[in-house]
């Protein structure tokens, strides 16, 4: 079974709940614009709005098709989780997604459903996952600034959520936000090229400095896009760590990291592969984004790997660790 672990899904049928059930979410401001949806929370910066791609399922499945993946690991679209909702608003926000993720996905079988969760309240998030886990669920996807621009995921509030995934042993894919606050990436496309790594190693690096990926040992961390750069850093990291005290072990972190293949050149593939191995790594496209790798499997055929490899990273672990049957 070939399984691509890196995807996002907005269902048609959650634009239509939103549309209709307006009334339920005083704070989320609905923007039409030319046939589509943007939105803003609590006040806030309008939304993208939300592309075609992201609710276009007959194209997503000729995809699939055509680079005969058989299943899609979908979260939702991070732009869209809605985390500075307080209270039970954003709480009944991320459990309308999370029902419309999961009716798609027993809608269509391709795809496997990660949940969203309440980031903004870290016990409310906690709450949410184990119901999304006991529902169907292998985990959540959760953007990288639970607060906005500068706030952290170790955030000692956000406990409640990490203690929750180490319960249910779920996966919590750790995906970059749209805009993290450095204006320099605001040009020549960089905050595609550049400013998500970025994001996500630091949101990544922290979570492995604070201890959480040691002490919350059961969840399953996945850094997307070859760890987000920790391999290429691990020296400094450890140099870090021995100079720093109190500081997370990164050596032992990397270890137990999940991780993508969305790379784009062979040779990084590699040097993940050299610095990881393979047994936390799977294939992932970014659907439908442009910066994603849309012939996902071409860049693991060509980083020289062997068969019993290439089964493992294009599907294997992926039906394992998402619970595909």
């Amino acid at each position: 079974m070939i399984v691509d672990c890196h995807a996002h899904l907005v269902p048609p049928e959650l634009l239509a709940a939103i549309r209709k059930d307006a009334a339920r979410f005083p704070n989320v401001r609905q923007i039409e614009e030319a046939g589509s949806l943007a939105l803003a929370f609590s006040g806030g910066k309008p939304t993208r709005p939300v592309s075609k791609p992201l609710s276009d399922i007959p194209a997503r499945l000729a995809w699939l098709t055509k680079n005969g993946i058989d299943k899609q690991v979908v979260g939702g679209w991070v732009d869209m989780f809605g985390y500075e909702l307080a209270g039970a608003e954003g709480e009944a926000w991320a459990r309308l997604t999370n029902d419309c993720l999961l009716a798609a996905a027993k809608a269509e079988p391709h795809f496997v459903p990660l949940a969203t969760v309440p980031l903004g309240d870290g016990a409310r998030a906690g709450a949410v996952l184990k119901d999304a886990i006991e529902a169907g669920f292998a985990g959540a996807m959760i953007g990288t600034l639970p607060r906005g621009v500068g706030s952290t995921l170790d955030a000692a509030d956000l406990d409640p959520f990490w203690a929750a995934a180490d319960e249910t042993g779920a996966l919590v894919h750790i995906h970059p936000s749209f805009d993290a606050g450095d204006k320099r990436v605001n040009d020549f496309g960089l905050a595609n090229g550049l400013g998500r790594i970025t994001d996500a190693v630091i949101a990544v690096a922290r979570l492995i400095s604070a201890g959480h990926v040691a002490k919350y040992k059961n969840a399953k961390f996945f850094a997307p896009m070859g760890a987000a750069a920790l391999p290429f850093v691990l020296g400094r990291l450890k140099r870090n760590a021995a100079i720093t005290p109190g500081v997370g072990d990164p050596v032992a972190a990397l270890a137990s990291i999940y991780t993508d293949t969305i790379l784009h050149d062979a040779r990084v593939l590699k040097f993940v592969v050299e610095m990881m191995g393979t047994e936390r790594l799977m294939m992932g496209s970014d659907m439908p984004f442009p910066i994603g790798d849309l012939e996902p499997m071409k860049i693991v055929a060509e980083a020289g790997l062997s068969p019993a490899q290439i089964a493992s990273i294009n599907g294997g672990l992926a039906q394992k660790l998402f619970k595909i049957s």
